[in-house]
């Protein structure tokens, strides 16, 4: 019998282990806290023939150990796509990255083609694996994948039908040495594309431009400035497809500007595949945002609660701040290593007041005071409950004030992840501002 080994027992990696079972693999699970240890899994190795490292698994001994001994090493994204290849009826797959904004693209994408009248699930990054979705044997026109950079780090044949790249900004350099590292395996997403796929980038993004040289798919453009050979962008209140205008900026139910850029994606998918343009205007016109989004969850008198818990990285949270000028803040979690100078300019120009918690705390606070904003509207407040409280105790509700939780950072230091916390701050507020109505 064929053997394994799958490092990692996340999402990931389960859903990569009940694959290869379901293809006749004997399969070795690891995981320090879940399965056997990796001092293990160093004895077993020799024997393995396919090494399965999940994405949220760095570069270990054990990792080391495979590829010295010439063992493929693999994503979970690369062998749940040569399994799906060998299907008769093979979807069409929509592949998503970026920094910022790819769960709501990858949902946005998946809702409107089902609102077209297509078969569509979405997975990767977001829900269900991929491996998941390949062993359900689902009847579907499309599929579309959300993929991180650390799930795109070990793909060798993945070929997409449309990939995109939204944006790119420093994240992650707490796994990568630097920040080009990051961006490069974010462009493995079209490494292997050839003519008649289909790549869409942001003109607007200098790194993606610097990298559209090593793609060989027919190259899609889209900007929010326009400019020469763009296929989408806004002109005069429109979203314009080429010199042709098929959607209202002022009708759209997602708004501000890195929304419109989500939209940007979108309709070039909708484009290439072909889509109904009034189905792709009525889908737009009312779509929902989601939640953990920059989600307007709560309006206690004239104070607005905004839970932008998916604020995970800087040039995130900066669009978020900006976007709500004069707020209250609550910012901090992991320490990521990124250069906190556009963080602290953004909070300098927008932020009445900081809450700080978590990890980055000490560290933001000193960048924030060396940086001229007044020691004075900094509280390191700890963690949310305290955030919360006192907030509680300084703000009179009946004035305006916008409260916006947008970390700019990871969870792990206090949460199990994004969505925790989110809905943690959710539950505080509705605590301690028991008057009001969800919105």
């Amino acid at each position: 019998m064929k053997r394994a080994l799958v490092f990692g027992a996340g999402v990931s990696g389960l859903g990569a282990k009940k694959l290869l079972e379901k293809n006749g693999y004997e399969v070795v699970l690891v995981d320090d806290k879940k399965a056997i240890s990796s001092k293990e899994g160093m004895s077993i190795i020799p024997s393995v023939e396919l090494f399965i490292k999940s994405p949220g698994v760095p570069y270990t001994e054990l990792v080391k150990k495979a590829f010295e001994l010439k063992i493929p090493v693999m994503d979970e994204v690369e062998l749940a796509y040569r399994y799906m290849r060998k299907k008769d009826e093979q979807p069409k797959i929509i592949a998503v990255t970026g920094t910022n904004g790819k769960t709501t693209i990858t949902t946005k994408i998946k809702e409107l083609i089902q609102y077209c009248g297509y078969k569509c699930e979405f997975a990767g990054n977001i829900g269900r694996s991929f491996a998941e979705l390949v062993i359900e044997n689902i009847d579907l026109d499309y599929i579309v994948l959300e993929l991180s950079s650390y799930q795109l780090e070990n793909v060798r044949e993945f070929r997409p039908d449309i990939a995109m790249v939204i944006n790119l900004a420093p994240d992650h350099l707490d796994r990568y040495e630097k920040a080009g590292d990051y961006y490069n395996a974010k462009f493995n997403i079209g490494a292997k594309q050839e003519s008649g796929d289909y790549f869409i980038t942001n003109m607007n993004c200098e790194e993606s431009s610097k990298r559209l040289s090593n793609i060989n798919a027919d190259i899609w453009k889209v900007s929010l400035e326009g400019g020469d050979g763009c296929d989408i962008y806004p002109e005069d209140g429109w979203v314009m497809y080429k010199d042709k205008k098929i959607i209202r900026e002022e009708k759209l139910s997602l708004k501000g500007r890195h929304n419109l850029e989500n939209v940007l994606f979108i309709a070039a998918v909708s484009e290439i595949i072909g889509l109904d343009k009034e189905k792709l205007r009525e889908f737009l016109y009312n779509t929902g945002t989601l939640e953990h989004r920059m989600e307007r969850f709560l309006e206690v008198g004239n104070t607005l609660f905004i839970n932008d818990s998916k604020g995970t990285n800087i040039e995130s949270s900066k669009m978020a701040i900006e976007a709500y000028h004069g707020c209250i803040l609550i910012c901090g979690g992991v320490d990521k290593k990124l250069d906190l100078k556009p963080l602290v300019e953004a909070i300098k120009t927008h932020v009445s007041t900081v809450f700080l918690i978590g990890e980055l705390a000490e560290k933001l606070e000193k960048e924030l005071i060396q940086g001229g904003y007044l020691e004075s509207r900094i509280i390191r407040a700890g963690d949310l409950e305290n955030s919360i409280g006192l907030i509680h105790q300084k703000i009179d509700i009946y004035e305006k004030n916008n409260i916006l939780l947008s970390p700019a950072t990871a969870s792990f230091d206090q949460f199990k992840n994004f969505e925790e916390r989110g809905k943690v701050f959710k539950e505080l507020v509705k605590k301690y501002f028991t008057a009001g109505e969800k919105i």
